[in-house]
């Protein structure tokens, strides 16, 4: 039919309809039983626009003073209005079918209402609504057709709704009828719900009925496809997916790759697999784990190591047997390529998950193995050392053992290596060819911690141990070293003159140090000309680019010229030192003066000594050469000039260890030019303030003679009981202590003890309590019983200066620093010992003493200046040095100068191996971090891994530093292993968790980027 055409044809026919409805319109104000019929009429025809205001003019809702029509037309008319309301989807009909439903008592009526109801919910896809109307509508009412309608309705709302229990029968009984217009939807639907409820054969046939239907025919082979592979058909499985993918425009195309491609892997085909799962893969935003891990291992068998390892390494940091398996697989992945640091990461991940036995095992192994070769030697430690006492049977027992043997060797972790081999045992020839290594090593690390005591008992156990030959000569070159610094002289020069015999060189072991420390020994023994020997075989010249032990060596060889006297010689060698402007110029200018004085010529000396304090106002020499002047006043009876230099010690701050003698010396000086009240005046102040010195003891004569010529003895009296001094003693004091000292000169410490201790509790202020005291004291301390000792060497101490103070002072600070760890405490008798110490090794002992409590404390700015006249100090330790540059580092990274500090680190670094070099190495990487180069901080902390010894807490710091630092490079695989490892083996409690909070922070990154998706 033309298109013209067919258009007049239905607008005509439209006309003429509006015509009759009009026409018969007209005819129903008249006769409403015709209207009524009327609207019946067209509403059969399913003319529903037109019946609706036929039906609604008959409503007496809608026209409630309306006469003349049936009641029961008018409710009909309601009926069949509200039905061509919801026919025509008009929204406000919906109320009034619930009204009708509600009011109205005619069951047919109201179930027929309920159909329609449930039909318009159906429509707008309200199905829970459908639901509820179509199970109150019945089919009593309903034609055939409106009951096949309304079943498969009803059946697709319950499906909708996942009632797949409701629903299969309503589509069972649908698809047993061929002809039914619903029958290929419904068979397509009752094949889905079998196959939901795992039916497979009756899903099956369902499915091929409607296999071919244009609607469902790129939907259906993935069913049909998984049920074949669900029932073990595999092949078929394949084949049907394969035939449906060749057709193309499949809805769930990526779907069926999948599963094509997990049954050719349950196969073991992968290479066919490979293509299937690579595009499923690529193609999902988010997959399942078990889907990544036959793709990697697809990769993995075609040897494409790259991708098979970005695949692997998403699936770590879970505790199943697939993710030990992808770790162990990626393990090896790694090591094909040579990528040894990647593959220590997954053998850690392996070896810590125990679904497998055999794959933790291996792992462990390799684990330490590669932590071994890769330079983790304290890992390496652990690991194998565990590995050993958890798999004693292992077939891998004999290679873990050669593999610790080699981490003995090689590792600068001594103090690990030396308790895990005196563990082990020294037994098998292997470890006793290693075992003088880690004696020696160990010992030089103690050596530099201040342990000089245990680095000497670790050189006697190398000395004779066998195979140590060549460790000797070095082991010689430190126990004389350390004998020197214990003040055991004989014993300092008989090791460094064995060193000599077989002079070895590496780092502070050199022929340098050792004639240096030779020079000092036979120095403190007086023997001048050997002294001399020693200093001059380091230097016999002098000059501004010297090193500072070459100077100081020098100036030594003057002393040792001078103290045999020959001046002339010593005397041109101090102008040598003063012309260069050297550090000792100061003491150069004083020995001049003295050489001045031994020819007599004492107005030349005390010239020179009168020029220092102006020439070098900041020496420690200006108390000292003020003192000389004064003696040299005294000495020609010239009283009354020696009283202004004496004066100048007395108010001099620095001079605290002088002020007793030259108090005592002004009061004789006074005493000579009798002036009693001030010579009495100044004895009096010695008395009170020192009333322990031993000048004070001296003093007391000198107050006797002047208060008695004076006739004033009762005052004497007095005076002396008012400073502790009674002017007689008891004899019971005297003769108990007499009875107590003699077993302890005896060298008999077990009987003095008791007698010492008795004596102190019957006379605590006794004349001899001093001295019973400090008796106490040693014995105590040589019996290693130092918290006994403590008490009193403080007691000595609190009596300051005396004959003990400065040994006292130093031992009680030594005590509270490496014993007590009271670092507060050890600082205030570091302080009190820097005040007073004459001794040069003790006033040197107390300024890093009081730096290392400062450092202990975190009191950077106060350790600052200590630390900077620390570093002027002549013949100043290598760890002196370390420390003092430790502190000023610390303190510019403090202040946020990180070059600065980076500098300093570094000089800290190059002076040698200590917990101070651990530290500054990891503060470099640190910084290097903090400025954003990743790849020269991953090299640092590293660097502080493999060199920094035995500090387990800097190379932790490390270890966690290199975490951040993948994090940052967003290898979330090497930063979760690294990570996870300090968590599974830190000792240290706030490391550990420092670390876990860094690994919560990571593994969420990891999960936020990765193509697997989250597990419910």
């Amino acid at each position: 039919m033309n298109k013209k055409l067919t258009t007049y044809f239905l607008a005509s026919v439209f006309l003429s309809c509006m015509g009759q409805v009009n026409a018969q319109a007209t005819k129903a104000n008249n006769d409403p039983d015709a209207n009524f019929k009327l609207a019946k009429e067209l509403y059969q025809k399913e003319k529903f626009s037109l019946a609706y205001p036929l039906f609604k003019s008959l409503d007496y809702t809608a026209k409630p003073n309306y006469s003349g029509i049936p009641v029961s037309t008018q409710v009909e008319a309601r009926y069949y209005t509200i039905v061509c309301g919801l026919r025509m989807n008009d929204a406000s009909a919906e109320a009034s079918a619930i009204d009708f439903i509600k009011m109205e008592h005619y069951k047919p009526r109201i179930e027929m209402l309920c159909y329609h109801l449930g039909e318009f919910y159906f429509r707008k896809q309200d199905y829970s609504s459908a639901i509820d109307y179509y199970e109150k509508a019945g089919v009593a009412n309903l034609s055939n057709r409106e009951i096949a309608d309304v079943k498969f309705h009803q059946a697709y709302a319950y499906f909708t709704m996942k009632r797949f229990s409701d629903a299969r029968p309503l589509f069972n009984a649908i698809r047993q009828i061929p002809s039914d217009p619903n029958y290929i939807d419904a068979t397509y639907y009752y094949g889905f719900i079998s196959f939901y409820e795992k039916n497979y054969k009756d899903a099956l046939a369902s499915f091929k009925i409607v296999q071919n239907k244009p609607a469902y025919q790129k939907i259906v082979p993935y069913y049909v496809t998984e049920i074949y592979y669900f029932s073990g058909d595999k092949d078929e499985a394949i084949a049907y997916g394969e035939a449906a993918l060749a057709k193309g425009g499949q809805y769930y195309d990526m779907q069926l790759r999948k599963l094509i491609g997990h049954a050719l892997f349950e196969k073991r085909e992968y290479a066919k697999a490979l293509p299937y799962l690579e595009k499923y893969v690529q193609n999902t935003e988010k997959v399942r784990r078990e889907d990544l891990y036959e793709l990697s291992y697809c990769y993995y068998e075609a040897k494409q190591w790259a991708k098979a390892i970005s695949g692997f390494k998403e699936l770590g940091g879970k505790s199943d047997s697939l993710a030990q398996n992808s770790m162990y697989l990626l393990a090896d992945a790694y090591l094909k390529t040579d990528q040894k640091a990647g593959a220590r990461s997954a053998f850690l991940f392996c070896a810590l998950n125990s679904s497998n036995a055999t794959q933790k095992e291996i792992s462990k192994f390799h684990y330490g193995k590669l932590s071994y070769e890769l330079g983790y030697t304290d890992v390496a430690l652990n690991e194998l050392k565990d590995f050993l006492v958890t798999y004693p049977k292992s077939t891998y027992v004999n290679e873990a053992k050669e593999l610790l043997i080699s981490v003995l060797a090689n590792t600068n972790n001594y103090q690990e290596a030396l308790a895990l081999t005196e563990s082990v045992g020294t037994g098998s020839v292997t470890v006793q060819k290693v075992y003088p290594k880690i004696l020696y090593g160990r010992a030089v690390e103690m050596v530099n911690d201040q342990q000089i005591v245990q680095a000497d008992g670790l050189l006697n156990k190398l000395l004779a141990a066998p195979y140590s030959t060549s460790q000797q000569p070095f082991a010689w070159f430190w126990k004389g070293e350390i004998s020197y610094r214990t003040n055991k002289i004989d014993s300092a020069i008989y090791f460094l003159q064995s060193y000599f015999t077989r002079p070895v060189v590496y780092g502070e072991v050199n022929q340098a140090n050792a004639h240096y420390t030779l020079g000092y020994a036979f120095l403190r023994q007086e023997r001048y000309d050997l002294a001399l020997q020693h200093f001059e075989a380091i230097t016999t010249s002098i000059s501004g680019s010297s090193s500072a032990v070459q100077q100081d060596a020098y100036v030594r060889s003057a002393d040792c010229y001078f103290m045999t006297k020959r001046y002339p010689k010593a005397q041109q060698m101090y102008e040598n030192v003063l012309s260069n402007n050297l550090p000792a110029a100061d003491y150069a200018l004083y020995q001049k003066a003295i050489i001045a004085g031994a020819n007599n010529k004492t107005n030349e000396k005390v010239s020179l000594l009168s020029s220092l304090e102006k020439r070098y106002p900041a020496s420690s020499l200006v108390a000292d050469a003020n003192m000389e002047i004064a003696n040299s006043y005294m000495a020609n009876e010239d009283f009354r000039s020696a009283i202004p230099a004496l004066t100048k010690v007395i108010n001099d701050k620095k001079a605290a260890n002088l002020k007793p003698q030259a108090y005592l010396k002004t009061g004789v000086s006074y005493f000579n030019l009798d002036n009693d009240v001030e010579a009495l005046n100044y004895f009096k102040k010695l008395v009170s303030e020192y009333p322990n010195a031993a000048e004070s003891d001296a003093a007391v004569e000198y107050v006797r003679n002047i208060f008695v010529s004076q006739q004033r003895t009762g005052e004497f009296v007095n005076f002396m009981r008012q400073n502790g001094k009674n002017v007689t003693y008891s004899e019971e004091d005297s003769l108990t202590y007499v009875a107590a000292v003699i077993p302890y000169n005896n060298n008999q410490p077990n009987q003095a003890l008791p007698a010492l201790e008795g004596y102190l509790k019957g006379f605590p202020d006794g004349r001899n309590a001093l001295d019973a005291h400090y008796q106490v004291a040693v014995i105590y301390n040589d019996k290693k019983e130092l918290a006994k000792a403590l008490p009193h060497y403080e007691a000595v101490a609190a009596k300051a200066p005396n004959k003990y103070a400065e040994i006292s002072i130093l031992q009680a600070a030594r005590i509270y620093y490496f014993e007590l760890k009271d670092y507060p405490k050890a600082s205030q008798y570091f302080a009190q010992l820097r005040s007073i110490a004459v001794q040069t090794e003790n006033k040197l002992e107390a300024m890093r003493g009081l730096l290392r409590c400062q450092l202990k404390q975190q009191q950077w700015a106060e350790a600052v200046p200590n630390a900077q006249e620390l570093l002027l100090q002549k013949g100043l330790a290598t760890d002196d040095k370390m420390m003092a540059n430790m502190v000023v580092a610390k303190n510019y990274q403090l202040n946020n100068q990180l070059e600065d500090a980076v500098t300093s680190y570094k000089l800290v670094i190059a002076l040698g191996k200590s917990e101070y070099g651990a530290e500054a190495r990891y503060h470099v990487a640190e910084i290097t971090l903090t400025k954003g180069n990743l790849k020269d901080a991953e090299k640092a902390a590293f660097d502080v891994i493999n060199k920094a010894g035995s500090y387990d807490y800097w190379i932790t710091k490390s270890y966690i530093l290199l975490g951040e630092i993948y994090f940052q490079q967003k290898d979330y695989f090497n930063s979760e292993a690294t990570l996870k490892s300090i968590v599974e083996n830190a000792a240290n409690e706030e490391l550990k968790k420092e670390a876990q909070q860094k690994l919560d922070v990571v593994v969420a990154e990891k999960n936020k980027n990765s193509k697997v998706e989250p597990q419910q």
